[in-house]
């Protein structure tokens, strides 16, 4: 089945394909009859791509997010939307907790502050943070990764609270050790936040000012899922006021990064990094490719989206 790869990706797992051509997709302007499947990065997949690919039959995403992609489109052409979830909620769940840990201890600005030679003047009362023990985190989406987030905080006997659409059982809630609050709620009486839930119409600035502002004074928001489910506008505000802390690898429009928080000290920045690991972007990639012979062979996706 021949394919078209948007990048090249991680390790071998092109290889398992006997027709495959990488073609960005910024290059992608004249009709490619004959292709069959598509493996791409959660880019904008659309009515103008798709009548670019007539025979498409499978866009194969190689991430678990797959906002950008037009699934409704592709439904009307008859064409399967496959991600590549569980292979990343492991190294997504690792960072959202560094980040957690980054921030609450300051971390970086204790990095920076011995980088600049400031050490020699004594670091006492700029080196108090926020204890991680015994604190209490809310989960803003309990997923597959939401629920690797609350097994790590667990682990540093911190108060887990959690919010979702549809609450766990009792069984599931006391396996976990975590307890149900609606959103607001949560957002009361929670020292921190992780956001876990994927971009759609109903979660594009979930947390919005009003939200924002019900978080006591000094919390920290860490966000490993998409910078639009937070009013950004209205966390920079927060944020440069010095009110909120947080640990943030996904933004609006990125790589734009607002310039108001490149100098914040209670502010920690990665460049969408959740799933980057060498054996996470491996795994990644064998799924996506998994997908693709899985719908050459005439079978479904593996992993459709819906």
């Amino acid at each position: 089945m021949k394919t078209l790869a948007t990048l090249r990706l991680p390790g071998d797992a092109l290889d398992a394909l006997d027709d495959v051509e990488i073609v960005p997709l910024r290059e992608l302007r004249e009709p490619r009859p004959g292709v069959a499947a598509l493996i791409g990065a959660n880019e904008p997949i659309d009515d103008a791509v798709l009548d670019l690919l007539p025979d498409l039959r499978l866009v194969a995403n190689y991430g678990v997010g797959y906002d950008q992609v037009d699934v409704a489109a592709c439904e009307r052409r008859g064409v399967a939307v496959a991600n590549t979830p569980g292979v990343l909620d492991a190294a997504t769940a690792d960072l959202a907790f560094a980040l957690l840990l980054a921030v609450r201890r300051r971390v970086v600005a204790g990095d920076r502050f011995v980088r600049d030679g400031g050490w020699e003047s004594g670091w006492q009362s700029g080196a108090l943070g926020d204890d991680v023990s015994g604190s209490t985190v809310g989960i803003v989406g309990m997923g597959r990764i939401g629920t690797a987030f609350a097994r790590r905080a667990r682990a540093f006997d911190m108060r887990v609270l959690y919010t979702r659409r549809t609450r766990l059982s009792a069984v599931e809630e006391a396996a976990l050790a975590v307890k149900y609050r609606a959103l607001d709620d949560l957002l009361r009486e929670s020292d921190a936040i992780s956001i876990h839930v994927p971009l759609s119409r109903e979660t594009v600035a979930l947390l919005d000012a009003r939200r924002l502002a019900l978080l006591p004074d000094g919390a920290c928001v860490v966000n490993t899922a998409r910078g639009d489910v937070v009013d950004q506008d209205a966390l920079v505000r927060e944020l440069v006021s010095g009110r909120l802390h947080a640990g943030l690898d996904v933004f609006v429009g990125e790589p734009q990064v607002p310039q108001e928080l490149l100098a914040l000290d209670n502010v920690v920045l990665t460049p969408h990094v959740g799933s980057a690991t060498a054996s996470t972007r491996a795994a990644m990639a064998k799924l996506a490719v998994d997908n693709v012979l899985a719908v050459a062979a005439g079978r479904p996706p593996l992993t459709p989206v819906r």
